[in-house]
C-alpha cells in the first residue's frame, strides 16, 4: 500500500512539472511571435503552479513574465512597472538579456514622454520622463525633464518632490544637449536624449544634421523652482531659506532678490523688504521693467509715494511703458475713493454745501491728473481697453461730451475687433 502512494505521488509530481514547463514553453513561444495576449494567458496558467517552481523556474518564469508585461514597448506605465518588479524578482539568470530589457523600457518610456510632450500633455510627459529615471536611476537629466514638464502644468507639488531629489542628488544637468534639423520647418531642434534624436534621424527620418551643445548648470534654476513653489505654497520660512541657498547660486538674479523681498513683505518684515528693494535699485538701476516691478511692490505695501517715483523713472527709461502709464493713473485716481467718503457722509448745512462743491473739484482735478498718463497709456498701446474706458467715464463725468464721444468710438472698436 506504501508503495502504491509513493508511486502515485511521484507521478503527480511529474505531472505537476510537466505542466510548468509546458506553460513556460508556450510563453517563450508566443513572446518570440510578439503574441503577447497568448503569452500573458500562458503565464497566468503558470502562476498557479509557483509553489512547486524550483529557482531555475521561477527565474524563467520571472523573465518571461517581465517581457509579457512589456510587450515590446507596447505596454502602459502600470504595464512597464509591473515588468520591472517581475525583471527585479529574477535571482540569478539573464542578467544580460535584462539589461538590455530595462535599456529598452527605458528608451520606450522617453519616446512615449515625448509623445505627450509634443501633445502639451505635459503632466503624462511628466510622470513618463520620472518612470525613465526610476528604471535605473542613473540619468538624472529625465529626472529633471520630469519636474521641469510638472512645473508647466502646475503640479507644484510633484514638482517640489522632483526638484528635491535633483538636489539631493547633486545635479548640475552639465552635460550634452542633442539637436537636430526639422526635415519640413528647416529648423533646429532639441530632444530629450540622445537615443530620441537618433530615432528621429535614423529610424523615422524626420530629421537631419544630427549636432551636440554643451548646457549651462541647472542647479540655479532647480534651487530658484523650488524656493518659488515654497513661495506659491505659502510656506514662506521654507521659502526663505531656500531663496538664500537660490541667490547663493545666482547672486545676479534680480527676481529671486525681488521674490525673497516679496516674501518678507507677506511676512511683515518692514525693514528687511525695503533692504532688498534698495540692493535691487543697485544692482541694475538702468531697468525699466526692474522700476516697474519695484513701483507695483511699494504700491501693494502701501508706499505710494515710493511707486510714483518707481514709476516714473521707468517711463524715463523706456517712454513706451505703457503699464507704467496706467499705474501711475491708477495712483491718482486711488485718492477719490477718500474724497467719495467724505461726499457721501456729509449733511444739508452751508457748510456741508461748501465742503461738498470743494470736495467734487477736488476730485475732478483728480480725473484731470489722471488723464494724460492714460492718454498715454493708449497712445503706446492702441488696444488697451481698460485706458480707453477709463477716459470715456471720466470725459463723461467732467461733462466734456466731444471728447467722451470720441472715446467711445475708440472702445467700440476696441471691442468689435476691428
Amino acid at each position: 500500500m506504501k508503495k502504491q502512494t509513493l508511486v502515485a505521488l511521484s507521478l503527480a509530481i511529474c505531472s505537476f512539472s510537466f505542466a510548468q514547463k509546458k506553460e513556460l514553453k508556450a510563453a517563450e513561444k508566443a513572446i518570440k511571435s510578439n503574441n503577447f495576449a497568448e503569452a500573458k494567458t500562458a503565464i497566468n496558467q503558470a502562476e498557479s503552479l509557483m509553489s512547486a517552481m524550483d529557482d531555475k523556474s521561477k527565474d524563467k518564469f520571472y523573465f518571461l513574465k517581465g517581457q509579457a508585461l512589456y510587450s515590446n514597448g507596447a505596454g502602459n506605465l502600470a504595464d512597464f512597472d509591473a515588468a520591472l518588479e517581475s525583471f527585479g524578482n529574477v535571482k540569478s539568470a539573464y542578467p544580460a538579456e535584462i539589461a538590455k530589457l530595462k535599456q529598452d523600457i527605458t528608451n520606450a518610456l522617453l519616446q512615449k514622454g515625448n509623445g505627450f510632450y509634443e501633445k502639451n500633455d505635459y503632466s503624462s510627459a511628466s510622470k513618463y520622463f520620472e518612470r525613465a529615471y526610476n528604471v535605473t536611476k542613473k540619468d538624472t537629466a529625465y529626472l529633471y525633464y520630469a519636474a521641469a514638464t510638472a512645473v508647466n502644468v502646475k503640479e507644484y507639488d510633484r514638482a517640489l518632490s522632483l526638484y528635491e531629489q535633483l538636489r539631493d542628488l547633486g545635479y548640475t544637468g552639465i552635460g550634452t544637449q542633442y539637436y537636430a534639423v526639422n526635415k519640413t520647418t528647416q529648423e533646429e531642434e532639441v530632444f530629450q536624449s540622445k537615443e530620441l534624436r537618433d530615432l528621429s534621424v535614423k529610424s523615422a527620418k524626420t530629421h537631419i544634421k544630427p549636432f551636440e551643445k554643451t548646457t549651462e548648470s541647472k542647479k540655479p534654476e532647480i534651487v530658484k523652482n523650488i524656493a518659488l513653489i515654497y513661495v506659491s505654497n505659502g510656506d514662506n520660512e521654507k521659502a526663505l531659506q531656500a531663496m538664500k541657498d537660490a541667490r547663493a547660486e545666482s547672486p545676479d538674479d534680480i527676481n529671486l532678490l525681488l521674490s525673497e523681498a516679496n516674501v518678507h513683505f507677506k511676512m511683515g518684515n518692514t525693514e528687511e523688504f525695503k533692504k532688498l528693494l534698495e540692493q535691487a535699485t543697485q544692482m541694475d538701476p538702468d531697468n525699466a521693467e526692474l522700476q516697474y516691478n519695484l513701483g507695483v511692490i511699494a504700491s501693494e505695501s502701501g508706499d505710494n509715494d515710493a511707486a510714483k517715483s518707481y514709476y516714473e523713472k521707468a517711463i524715463e527709461l523706456d517712454p513706451s511703458y505703457s503699464n507704467a502709464y496706467i499705474n501711475l493713473s491708477a495712483l491718482i485716481l486711488g485718492k477719490e475713493e477718500g474724497i467719495i467718503k467724505e461726499m457721501n457722509g456729509l449733511g444739508s448745512s452751508a457748510a456741508d454745501d461748501k465742503r461738498y462743491d470743494e470736495l467734487r473739484e477736488e476730485r475732478q482735478n483728480l480725473y484731470r491728473e489722471a488723464v494724460p498718463y492714460l492718454t498715454k497709456a493708449l497712445e503706446m498701446d492702441g488696444d488697451n481697453i481698460n485706458a480707453a474706458k477709463t477716459l470715456m467715464n471720466i470725459y463723461s463725468i467732467l461733462g466734456e461730451t466731444a471728447k467722451q464721444k470720441e472715446m467711445k468710438e475708440i472702445v467700440d472698436s476696441i471691442e468689435s475687433g476691428n
